[in-house]
């Protein structure tokens, strides 16, 4: 099936696609009786923490004693409740979407916070949602294959901006809702989103000159602290990428209305993220880290981040590549990366899709090869991703760090015609580390 709808999507002209996709959003949103006209919206884009920042957001709003809905990469939440994202989409269907928004809008929600993938965006499945806020965290090249280009990837997230300026002005409780576009300052592409039509533009970030800038930065292997304005946040997830998130969604909060110090509050009892920067801990004498890092920018800025932090011990890395014939540049690259950064790279599966899973393997190691890793000894290829993990642990040593990355709190590995196999990194690193354990007391 999943073969045909390819060959079939091939085959129809762009433009009916086009009408295709516009016309579902706009049916979708119409059956659900357009909820996100009911909420303030808000959307999240840009390559890397989007899910970070959709996260944060999401409980930084609640500091206000109002109820919040979120769609991310990672969870979903309306309300109190929160469950895993399992459909292996950032963005979901459109009707999948209308449908989370009006269980929202049933609930009270009075924010919607939502990650708009340049996917979902080339699809229009952001179109029927009434957004108000528009976020961007910033831009590097990913997903080029499937846009054509770097410049046709920058040009969908800049349609998710002129989409929301372009809309009605909503009214909620006869209250006009804001148009509002929160800019990363440290990113090279950010100005080029301070399109007109905002009522507001306001720019985050901790390097540049901002209008809500974090500083007296610190950082541990466990958590960071920093100051925004007159406020001292404290996040128990670590890192400069973490703390550039949080800002993002401290200056969105705060655009809306918020105060500091209620934001702050909220964002220091978030106890993580699920599948970012998540630590495991079982009572092992080193460090087991796992996060989602499955492109470049964002693995050199975790292992750099580890790498800084790790005292005197090694870093063991567990990487892959995904399939589906996305991005294959980028495989060699990811292995180069790991094997400059850590002590020992151990190469393995991670969503093949309808590729060689060994051939994907291949191509990472030969990157970490060209870096100087050695083939049994610095250097491992296992396909089974279980085993993977399991090797790793298994070479620890105390004061050591283990990264695994690339697929963070997904549930199941994807393989040919989409078939997926239940399988969850944190699960497997805490069976693994109560081996480890278990073998340390019995020997």
């Amino acid at each position: 099936m999943g073969v045909l709808m390819t060959f079939l999507r091939k085959m129809t002209p762009k433009w009916a696609l086009n009408t295709y996709h516009r016309s579902l959003s706009w049916l979708a949103a119409a059956w659900y009786g357009h909820p996100s006209r009911k909420m303030t919206v808000i959307g999240v884009t840009g390559t890397n923490g989007k899910t970070s920042t959709c996260s944060f957001l999401a409980h930084a709003l609640e500091a206000s004693g109002a109820k919040t809905g979120m769609t991310s990469t990672a969870l979903f939440k309306i309300a109190d409740r929160e469950w895993t994202n399992d459909r292996k989409m950032t963005m979901l269907g459109r009707f999948q979407l209308q449908r989370l928004l009006r269980e929202m809008a049933d609930a009270g929600c009075a924010y919607a916070v939502i990650e708009t993938s340049s996917q979902g965006i080339l699809q229009h499945r952001h179109r029927g949602i009434a957004y108000d806020v528009c976020v961007f965290t910033n831009l590097t090249p990913e997903h080029i294959e499937a846009h054509g280009g770097f410049e046709n990837y920058k040009q969908a997230k800049l349609d998710f901006f002129r989409h929301t300026v372009a809309l009605p002005r909503k009214m909620i409780d006869g209250r006009s809702i804001p148009r509002i576009a929160v800019l990363n300052a440290d990113d090279p592409h950010g100005k080029d989103f301070a399109i007109s039509g905002f009522d507001q533009i306001v720019t985050f970030g901790v390097g540049e000159r901002a209008d809500v800038k974090a500083v007296a930065l610190a950082e541990s292997l466990s958590g960071a602290s920093f100051v925004v304005g007159s406020t001292a946040f404290a996040l128990k997830t670590p890192g400069r990428v973490t703390v550039l998130n949080a800002v993002a969604a401290i200056a969105t909060a705060s655009s809306l209305g918020l105060e500091m110090r209620g934001i702050a509050e909220r964002l220091g009892l978030l106890p993580g993220i699920p599948g970012r920067y998540e630590m495991i801990r079982e009572g092992q004498p080193f460090t087991v880290i796992v996060d989602y890092a499955f492109e470049p920018v964002a693995l050199s800025a975790l292992l750099d981040f580890v790498a800084r932090k790790k005292g005197e011990g090694r870093v063991i890395h567990v990487t892959g590549s995904a399939g589906g014939g996305r991005d294959i540049a980028r495989r060699p690259v990811m292995g180069r990366i790991s094997a400059e950064r850590c002590d020992v790279t151990i190469v393995t599966n991670e969503d093949p899709y309808d590729d060689d899973p060994g051939e994907i393997i291949d191509q990472v190691a030969a990157g970490a090869i060209d870096a100087g890793k050695i083939e049994g000894e610095t250097l491992w290829k296992i396909a089974d991703r279980g085993e993977a993990i399991e090797k790793a642990v298994g070479l620890a040593r105390t004061g050591d760090v283990v990264v695994v990355t690339g697929k963070g709190s997904e549930p199941f590995i994807v393989g040919p015609n989409r078939t997926k196999m239940p399988f969850d990194d944190r699960d497997a690193a805490r069976k693994a580390i109560r081996r480890w354990l278990q073998a340390g007391q019995s020997g």
